[in-house]
């Protein structure tokens, strides 16, 4: 039976899949951005291509953070898909989310924050960064407020989300503190 993705990579060397998760992370920028200054057809693909990459980092992620907290993990990631998820049927005109899907981005990254604020194998200031990124997307949730905010509501979430991103382009996890926590079982 396929159980997804070899994750083997992430035990024999879990700094070089932190480094293809931030890959992976880099390319969701890109895509978005592309997103954000395009129109029509080409933002509409950019768009899914982003989402599609994302849905990557989450699984990525989840698997990275596992050993910190592996429900809070599992509860983070399941926000992110539920965000992409429900993104992409907007996209499509399947549904009509009442709220602004940067709010769950926004609790996302607060448990991505809580999470790197537990771990042991990457920068506590990144987590603190994240959980602000989160308190930024948490604005959508009164549209006026993020429509006054302006790029106030978004540069928390670009920088939170992009030092995230750089840190596991550029070191990765500290595979022994890594390791050393993930031989602790923690629901």
């Amino acid at each position: 039976m396929d159980r997804g993705p070899d994750m083997s990579v992430l035990h024999t060397n879990p700094r070089r899949f932190a480094r293809i998760a931030g890959v992976f992370y880099l390319l969701v920028f890109v895509f978005g951005i592309a997103a954000l200054i395009t129109s029509g057809d080409t933002r509409f693909v950019a768009n899914l291509i982003a989402a599609a990459v994302y849905y990557v980092v989450t699984v990525m992620l989840y698997h990275l953070y596992k050993p910190v907290r592996r429900t809070g993990s599992l509860v983070t990631a399941l926000f992110s898909f539920a965000a992409l998820t429900i993104g992409v049927l907007s996209d499509f005109g399947v549904v009509r989310f009442p709220v602004n899907t940067l709010v769950l981005f926004g609790v996302y990254c607060i448990g991505l924050g809580w999470l790197t604020l537990k771990a042991t194998f990457l920068p506590r200031a990144i987590g603190v960064l994240l959980i602000v990124a989160g308190l930024g997307w948490l604005t959508y949730v009164h549209p006026p407020l993020a429509k006054r905010l302006g790029a106030l509501a978004m540069a928390p979430g670009m920088v939170g989300e992009g030092a995230l991103t750089f840190w596991l382009l550029a070191a990765g996890v500290d595979p022994e503190r890594w390791r050393a926590q993930s031989t602790q079982d923690k629901a």
